[in-house]
């Protein structure tokens, strides 16, 4: 969804992934392998890094992939002299806030991570401060929403990142003014959006687009009423949504080993 949308806003891109599946505009590599990135990166005047497990999976895949990644990212950038690195972060860094009417969520907010991916997006963004603070990289970490085509179901009324909003998040990101580590919000302008989009903004980030315009196709959730006819009051409705419930691991509580003293 990326690539075509950041070249058309003038970006000459070199991409990377460890599978490239036939893309020969793509090179084929491995996120940990320090050499092979210093070779990609030769001539790169700033890094958006991507790549990772996208979703919930074991506690060390997700380390591995997701942190160490984003560790062997920032490491290549110093060594080459890069000065402006873009993380993908995400949500549910935050996703077991609860929401409260109409309050936006700041930026700086304690972390409260939904799963163990949410975890490893704390960590990268612990990373971006570290490699900034240490060494004076500029890095933006995008605490990025529900990025489709378009919106599937309510929550994503408010979630939603569309694709072309993401390039422009993306773009200024790279071309805005950052001192140290900036952490923003990955939405679009959305009309029930939760997340304060202020310190996107101020890099330059003009979102265009706004889920509401699909509200109307998106059935209502939860809309049966009980055989008493009164609804019961609803429950607290975190911003992380599923993943607050799902099995941590990506696997069944009832296929992990037990420990002493009842811990799983």
């Amino acid at each position: 969804m990326i690539r075509p949308r950041l070249a058309d806003l003038g970006w000459e891109l070199h991409c990377l992934d460890r599978d490239p599946n036939g893309d020969l505009e793509v090179m084929s590599i491995d996120v940990l392998d320090g050499d092979a990135l210093d070779a990609a990166t030769v001539g790169c005047g700033a890094v958006v890094h991507l790549a990772g497990i996208p979703s919930e999976a074991p506690l060390a895949q997700i380390l591995e992939a997701n942190v160490q990644g984003t560790q062997a990212v920032l490491d290549a950038a110093l060594r080459r002299g890069i000065r402006r690195v873009v993380l993908a972060s995400s949500n549910h860094a935050v996703g077991m806030w609860e929401r409260s009417g109409d309050e936006k969520l700041e930026v700086d907010i304690r972390p409260r991570p939904d799963t163990f991916y949410g975890v490893a997006k704390v960590a990268l963004e612990a990373l971006g401060q570290l490699y900034s603070d240490r060494f004076g990289l500029e890095v933006v970490s995008l605490r990025i929403g529900t990025c489709v085509e378009q919106p599937r179901n309510r929550r994503e009324l408010a979630t939603w990142l569309s694709p072309d909003d993401a390039a422009r998040l993306i773009d200024a990101s790279l071309r805005g003014q950052v001192s140290g580590h900036v952490i923003a919000y990955g939405v679009s302008a959305n009309t029930r959006g939760w997340w304060d989009l202020s310190t996107a903004r101020e890099l330059g980030y003009q979102p265009e687009d706004d889920a509401e315009r699909f509200a109307d196709v998106i059935p209502a959730e939860g809309s049966r009423r009980p055989r008493t006819g009164v609804l019961p009051p609803p429950a607290p409705e975190r911003v992380g949504g599923a993943f607050t419930s799902i099995p941590l691991g990506g696997l069944s509580r009832s296929f992990l080993p037990s420990h002493p003293g009842g811990e799983q």
